[in-house]
């Protein structure tokens, strides 16, 4: 099985199975809500932060497949990391899906699926806006505490 095969998979299986999925709306979540007027994507991820520590990510939204299943494959793999990894993370996720080379593309584990999307300008919106959402989440709450 080539490597885009394998990519595909990882997609449509968190399209099609997404892992934490739906929000609590009660405390300690905090909520952020993006839309991509472009194609129609709308997001929320809902996170909890302690101790500089992503605890929970949850999310809900409508849209594409690269978008639904971005969501669903960052929530996975935010869940346990520190803040200061968590950023980290999102940053490389966004340069990859920009074509620049990472240094350490391991780190990003299932997330390395939408390496060709940076073939793809249009989708890389897509493929990006839970993380926005995610990436906005934790700036709004580490200026909350």
């Amino acid at each position: 099985m080539d490597l885009n095969t394998l990519y595909r998979t990882v997609i449509m299986d968190h399209y099609k199975n997404p892992k934490n999925k739906g929000l609590k709306n009660t405390d300690p979540y905090h909520l952020v809500h993006l839309t991509n007027p472009s194609c129609g994507d709308d997001m929320r991820v809902e996170i909890v932060v302690e101790n500089g520590r992503v605890i929970d990510v949850r999310q809900d939204g409508k849209g594409c497949s690269i978008c639904l299943s971005s969501a669903s494959v960052m929530s996975e793999l935010l869940i346990g990391k520190t803040v200061e990894e968590a950023k980290d993370i999102i940053q490389s996720f966004y340069s990859m899906v920009k074509g620049e080379e990472l240094p350490d593309e391991d780190k990003l584990e299932e997330a390395i699926a939408y390496k060709g999307v940076r073939d793809f300008p249009a989708r890389i919106k897509c493929a990006t806006l839970a993380w926005k959402c995610v990436e906005r989440a934790i700036d709004e709450v580490e200026h909350h505490e």
